[in-house]
């Protein structure tokens, strides 16, 4: 089996690369290989079009049978708790539209793109199913990707008023879109470093999140 992770950033896969000890193919690029598989992994840098150029270029240099989008998000959800570890099965483009004085449409909302066009559903990117087996038994959650985080209390009430989301980050539907293209099985696993509010670092928990999301991806491969 032919695996990639893709992450935005290298420490968000630091520990698992030093873990399994990768060979470094490349400044964002890297390489293991087992007795029944192949792993790479992808730092694609932050954000929806770094994230397309980058994967896609990848994926036209070799054939994967799996990807794995992993990283840490902010959750719009009290119910999921700091360092929660989640599997987002849906993703939406949460900025892409048009912004009036007073509103934000998509591009579905104003009929420029029709809500269920390939690969869309309803307007939304959702994920293929995977064998059970390869997912231990996390939470489930829709997610939504935007190009700027949200810090301010007005943005992040109109985000959750238009999207029924749980957690933002900023890569996800990037990565959703690729693989539906593609034809590619894929998943993205997330871990909670921080909740959606007014920006405050010191409400977030970052090494707490990468602990967590580090545990759940060694369990995935352990499962492949």
């Amino acid at each position: 089996m032919q695996i990639l992770i893709v992450s935005a950033t290298i420490f968000e896969i630091d520990k698992l690369i030093e873990d399994i000890e990768f060979t470094q193919i490349n400044e964002n690029f890297y390489s293991k290989n087992f007795e029944k598989e192949s792993i790479d992994i992808l730092i694609t840098g932050i954000g929806i079009a770094f994230t397309i150029y980058s994967l896609t270029k990848t994926l036209n240099k070799k054939k994967y049978d799996l990807v794995l989008n992993i990283g840490i998000a902010g959750s719009l959800s009290k119910k999921l708790k700091i360092g929660d570890v989640v599997q987002v099965i849906s993703e939406e483009f949460a900025d892409l539209g048009i912004r009036s004085k007073d509103s934000f449409s998509t591009l579905f909302d104003t009929g420029f793109i029709k809500a269920n066009k390939f690969p869309f559903v309803d307007g939304r990117l959702k994920a293929a199913n995977l064998k059970k087996q390869l997912i231990p038994k996390i939470k489930q959650v829709n997610g939504i990707t935007v190009n700027t985080v949200n810090g301010n209390k007005k943005g992040i009430e109109e985000l959750k008023k238009k999207f029924n989301a749980d957690i933002e980050s900023m890569e996800g539907a990037a990565v959703f879109y690729v693989c539906l293209m593609e034809k590619l099985a894929f998943t993205e696993i997330r871990s909670i470093s921080n909740y959606v509010e007014e920006r405050n670092k010191e409400n977030w928990d970052i090494p707490l999140a990468l602990s967590n999301l580090h545990l759940v991806i060694k369990k995935i491969l352990s499962l492949i």
